[in-house]
C-alpha cells in the first residue's frame, strides 16, 4: 500500500465504548480516577513509571521482596533498570500464586496434538510438575545463571522445563522444534547449555520428525552439555546415551520437588531467545523476571483483553517468542494457554478453525503469511465454523495486505471480531505499535503505540514526523526489552542505538495517518532504491497479492548495471492460475500504480517462498538465492526446499 491508500482507509471496527469499564484495563483505570484508554494513554505518557508500577500491580506481579525504585537510568536509557531491590520470580505470578488463591482447579494448559490426542492440565497439576522439574534440575547441577536448552514440540512439557527452569534461576533457552543439527548445535555452544530437554520425537503432517536424533548429532560437540532428558511423546524405542541421557518421566518420578519458591532479583535472566535471522545472523536475545514475561501479560491485558478465563492459542512454535507470549500472556493473567502441536490445514483444510472451535479459543493469534496461505484454500472452511467463543483475532510478525486482512476480518471473524495487530520483536520482549480492543481499528493498521511505550516516527535527521514515511523509533526505555545480547554489548548497540543517539530504532518503515492511525510499510533494511526513489517492498507485495491469482508475493532489489538496483518479484499463484497470463499481468500492474521507472526486472511464479515457522518471508535469504550469493543463516527457515528450485538471476 502507498500513502495514498493507507489515508483513504476505512475503520473497520469500533469498540462498544459502554464496555471499557468492565475490562482489565477499564478495571485498572478506575482504580486510578480514569475513565478512558485516552486518559490512561496520556498519563503513562506524562508519567511512566506511574504507568510500569500501576501495570506491575495490575497484572499481579507478586513482589516477595519490594522494590524500591521503578526506573533507574543511572547507566543510560540503553541499560534500564527497572523495579531496582524487588524480588519475585516468573514460575511464582505465573502459577504458584493462583494455586494459592484457590484457583488449582482452573485449566492451565490445553493441548491437541497433530495426532489429535488432547490433553489437560489444571494449575494445581503444573505447578506440581513444575516443582519436580525445576527439582531434577537442580539434583543435575542446574543453578542460578545456567542455560537449559528447550528442543521440544508445542507440547505441555515445554512450559514446565520454560518455569521449572525460571524456578530455580536458571535460563531457559528455547530452540525451534524445526531446526536440523547445525543450528542446535550453534545455539548449544552460543549458550553453553547444562542440560537439555528434548522429544523422542513428534508428527507433522502425520510424518514423524525424529527429534531425538537431530538433538544426539547436535549434542556431539557441545562439550558443557551434560544431561539430556528424553520426553517420551511418540513412546518410540530409542536408545539412550550412557551417562548423559535419561528419560524425563522416570526422571519426574524420582525428582524431590523443590515446592518454596526462591527469591530472585527483578533483573535476573530467565529467558534467552534466538531471533529468526531474519536479517541476518541470529542475536540471542537476553530477558529477566520482571522484563519479557510481565510485558508480554500487560499487553495482552491491556490491549486484547486478557483475563481469568480467557484461553488464547498462537498458532507458532515454542522456539519462536510468540511462544513465550502464550505461556505468560496466559498464565499470568489466570487464563488457559491452548497449546496446538500440528499444521493448521492437516489432515483437512479447516483443521485450525475445527481446534478454535473445539477448545473454545477466545483469542486466537495467527500471522498474516498464516492467513494469505488459508485464504487460498477458499472461503467455506472457515465459514462452515461459527467460532462462537473467539472474541478477539490477534496478529503479528510481518505487514498485512489489504486483502488477506479483509478475508481474516470477515470470514474468521465473521465482520464482528477485532484484529488487533501488534509489532514487537524477540530483541523487544514487547509490542512497539498495537491495535486494541478500546480503539477503533483500520485494515491492516495499528491504533496507536502500545500503552507506555514511546513510540515514535523520525525523518533521517532525528526529527518527529506525521503524514511521511519514517523510521520506527521508541523514545524511552521500557520493562520488556532486552538486556542486551548473548555475544555482548557491541552488538547490541550498533544495532538499536547507533542512529539516533539514546532512541531505540527498530529498523522498520512506519506512518501515523492524519486520524492517528499507524501503520507498518517493512523493514527499513528491505528498502529498494528505484530510480532514487525508496520503495518499501510490502508496497509492492501488497499491489501483487491484490490479484485473485496470487496467495502470497515478496519483493526485493537486486543489482543492476545501469539503474543500481532492480525490482524482481516473487509470487505463488493459486493452483488453477496461468503464469504465461498471470504474470505479464502482474508486471503491468506495477507498472500502472507505480510508474515506469518500477517496472520489475522480472516476475516469477515460485512453488514456495522461504519462511520461517512462524510465516515470516524471509526476503533477504530470497534475494540472495536469486543473485546466486552467500545465504546467510538459514536455521530459521521453515524448509529449505523452496530454494532448490527457486529462480537464479541470468547474468548478461
Amino acid at each position: 500500500m502507498n500513502v495514498e491508500e493507507l489515508n483513504r482507509l476505512p475503520v473497520a471496527w469500533r469498540p462498544d465504548p459502554a464496555a471499557f469499564a468492565a475490562t482489565p484495563l477499564g478495571r485498572m483505570a478506575a482504580r486510578h480516577g480514569l475513565t478512558t484508554v485516552d486518559e490512561v494513554a496520556q498519563r503513562a505518557a506524562a508519567d511512566p513509571e506511574w504507568f510500569w508500577a500501576a501495570a506491575a500491580d495490575d497484572v499481579g506481579l507478586r513482589w516477595l521482596r519490594p522494590y524500591d525504585k521503578v526506573l533507574d537510568l543511572s547507566d543510560g536509557p540503553q541499560f534500564p533498570h527497572w523495579f531496582s531491590g524487588g524480588g519475585l520470580n516468573w514460575a511464582d505470578y505465573a502459577v504458584d500464586r493462583w494455586v494459592e488463591q484457590g484457583a488449582g482447579g482452573d485449566e492451565a494448559i490445553v493441548w491437541e496434538g497433530d495426532d489429535g490426542a488432547t490433553r489437560t492440565i489444571t494449575y494445581a497439576e503444573l505447578k506440581e510438575r513444575i516443582d519436580r522439574a525445576a527439582g531434577a534440575f537442580a539434583a543435575r547441577g542446574v543453578g542460578v545463571g545456567d542455560v537449559v536448552a528447550l528442543y521440544l514440540p508445542m507440547i505441555p512439557e515445554a512450559v514446565v522445563v520454560m518455569l521449572a527452569a525460571a524456578k530455580i534461576g536458571a535460563i531457559v533457552a528455547p530452540f525451534f522444534s524445526g531446526f536440523g543439527p547445525t543450528p542446535v548445535r550453534e545455539r548449544l555452544l552460543d549458550s553453553r547449555a547444562t542440560l537439555m530437554v528434548t522429544a523422542d520425537g513428534f508428527e507433522r503432517r502425520g510424518k514423524l520428525v525424529p527429534l531425538k536424533e537431530t538433538a544426539d548429532e547436535a549434542a556431539a560437540d557441545a562439550p558443557d552439555l551434560r544431561t539430556v532428558l528424553v520426553v517420551r511423546r511418540l513412546g518410540r524405542d530409542l536408545a539412550l546415551v550412557p551417562g548423559r541421557d535419561e528419560w524425563w518421566d522416570e526422571a519426574m518420578s524420582a525428582a524431590t520437588p523443590i515446592a518454596d519458591t526462591p527469591v530472585f532479583d527483578a533483573e535476573t535472566p530467565c529467558i534467552l531467545l534466538y531471533s529468526s535471522g531474519s536479517t541476518g545472523r541470529p542475536k540471542g536475545c537476553l530477558h529477566t523476571h520482571s522484563g519479557l514475561p510481565f510485558k508480554f501479560a500487560q499487553e495482552a491485558r491491556h490491549g486484547f483483553g486478557m483475563d481469568r478465563g480467557e484461553r488464547l492459542m498462537w498458532v507458532t512454535d515454542m522456539g519462536w517468542v510468540m511462544g513465550a507470549y502464550v505461556v505468560t500472556a496466559s498464565l499470568t493473567n489466570g487464563g488457559t494457554a491452548v497449546l496446538y502441536e500440528g499444521t493448521p490445514d492437516h489432515p483437512t483444510p479447516d483443521r485450525l478453525w475445527s481446534v478454535v472451535e473445539r477448545h473454545r479459543v477466545t483469542a486466537l493469534g495467527v500471522s498474516p503469511t498464516l492467513i494469505r496461505v488459508l485464504a487460498g484454500l477458499g472461503d467455506r472452511w472457515p465459514d462452515a465454523h461459527d467460532l462462537p467463543d473467539l472474541r478477539v483475532i490477534c496478529s503479528t510478525g510481518e505487514p498485512w495486505n489489504l486483502e488477506p486482512w479483509w478475508w481474516c476480518f470477515r470470514h474468521v471473524g465473521k465482520s464482528r471480531l477485532p484484529i488487533v495487530n501488534m509489532s514487537g520483536g524477540t530483541e523487544c520482549g514487547a509490542s512497539i505499535v498495537s491495535g486494541s480492543v478500546h480503539r477503533p481499528i483500520k485494515p491492516a493498521g495499528f491504533s496507536a503505540p502500545s500503552l507506555g511505550m514511546a513510540a515514535d516516527v523520525f525523518d533521517a535527521e532525528g526529527n518527529s514526523i506525521r503524514g511521511q514515511v519514517g523510521e520506527l523509533v521508541v523514545r524511552a526505555p521500557w520493562p520488556g526489552m532486552t538486556k542486551g545480547l548473548w555475544d555482548g554489548p557491541e552488538r547490541y548497540l550498533s544495532t538499536y542505538w547507533s542512529r539516533y543517539p539514546g532512541t531505540w530504532q527498530q529498523g522498520d518503515f512506519a506512518y501515523v495517518d492524519a486520524d492517528g492511525h499507524w501503520f507498518l510499510l517493512g523493514r527499513s533494511d528491505d528498502t529498494i532504491m528505484l530510480a532514487g526513489k525508496r520503495v518499501g517492498p510490502a508496497e509492492i507485495e501488497s499491489l501483487l497479492v491484490d490479484d485473485p491469482a496470487v496467495i502470497e508475493a515478496a519483493a526485493v532489489g537486486v543489482p543492476d548495471p545501469l539503474k543500481g538496483e532492480a525490482l524482481v518479484c516473487f509470487v505463488v499463484l493459486k493452483e488453477d492460475a496461468d503464469p504465461a497470463e498471470v504474470l505479464p499481468r502482474l508486471e503491468e500492474s506495477i507498472v500502472a500504480r507505480e510508474g515506469k521507472a518500477t517496472r520489475p526486472k522480472a516476475v516469477h511464479a515460485v512453488a514456495a517462498l522461504p519462511k520461517t515457522r512462524n510465516g515470516k518471508v524471509m526476503r533477504r535469504v530470497a534475494r540472495a538465492a536469486y543473485i546466486g550469493a552467500d545465504l546467510g543463516d538459514t536455521t530459521a527457515l521453515e524448509s529449505t526446499e523452496p530454494l532448490a528450485d527457486f529462480p537464479r538471476l541470468h547474468r548478461d
